[in-house]
């Protein structure tokens, strides 16, 4: 049974990682899904590997006409959408001390001010019963080490998707967010750990997680499932964590 059939997601971020994870098993649940991402050879690339039911769109979240071009095009191409899940994110891991006005804008601009923007653009769109899906972080909710201005900007997130449970209930669209632990993405790259220093990080990471190791992109993908299909269907304005259990500890 295709969980998804007939159902049209966007999903921001979509050329990698949990993003692209999702999108895939969305497609083979039967949606068609428009991933968006900065990169154009990068945005096709991932929308040839999921396969044909994905288009790529090449747009930056920070961008607010960039949104109003996805809403445009979802909505010639396809009428209205089911499913929107604001996934895209940047992370630079700095002290407070350290953090300049160019990184916070940036930390704010795509994970907090593309979100709401996103949502504000896309939830004409979006058919009544849909539903919206937030990424947001476990840094939110836990302390980690310099992680402040990125766990602030994911925390807006989060606070964005509880209210929005409440504006939408006349339409019945549910709204509720995804908050993953460490996962084995490319964004691991990005916080500077080099291929000779991943296996002592990842080692690490997994002695501070109770399931003893990392999550896999496929892992969230399955929880993103579940919350836009109605396997979920009466659950709205939660978080859900999916970290192995590290809020625990």
């Amino acid at each position: 049974m295709q969980h998804l059939k007939g159902k049209v997601a966007v999903i921001t971020g979509g050329n990698s990682g949990i993003g692209k994870a999702t999108a895939r098993l969305f497609t083979e649940e039967g949606a068609q899904v428009i991933i968006t991402g900065r990169r154009q050879d990068v945005v096709e690339r991932a929308a040839q590997d999921i396969g044909p039911s994905a288009i790529g769109f090449v747009g930056d979240t920070a961008d607010l006409e960039d949104h109003c071009r996805l809403a445009e095009t979802v909505k010639s191409r396809f009428g209205g959408l089911d499913i929107y899940m604001a996934n895209a994110g940047v992370i630079n891991l700095t002290s407070s001390a350290e953090v300049t006005p160019e990184d916070y804008d940036r930390h704010f601009a795509i994970n907090t001010r593309g979100v709401f923007f996103g949502v504000q653009t896309m939830a004409p769109l979006i058919r009544d019963g849909g539903n919206i899906i937030v990424t947001s972080s476990l840094a939110a909710t836990k302390i980690l080490p310099d992680h402040t201005v990125y766990a602030g900007s994911k925390a807006a997130t989060a606070a964005f998707a509880k209210n929005w449970a409440i504006e939408f209930k006349s339409r019945r669209i549910r709204v509720n967010i995804l908050s993953p632990g460490p996962v084995e993405t490319e964004i691991l790259a990005k916080l500077g750990v080099s291929e000779a220093e991943r296996p002592a990080f990842e080692d690490h990471m997994a002695s501070l997680i109770p399931a003893g190791r990392l999550g896999r992109p496929e892992e969230l993908a399955r929880a993103a499932l579940f919350l836009a299909s109605d396997a979920g269907s009466f659950v709205n304005g939660i978080e859900l964590h999916v970290d192995g259990g590290m809020t625990l500890v």
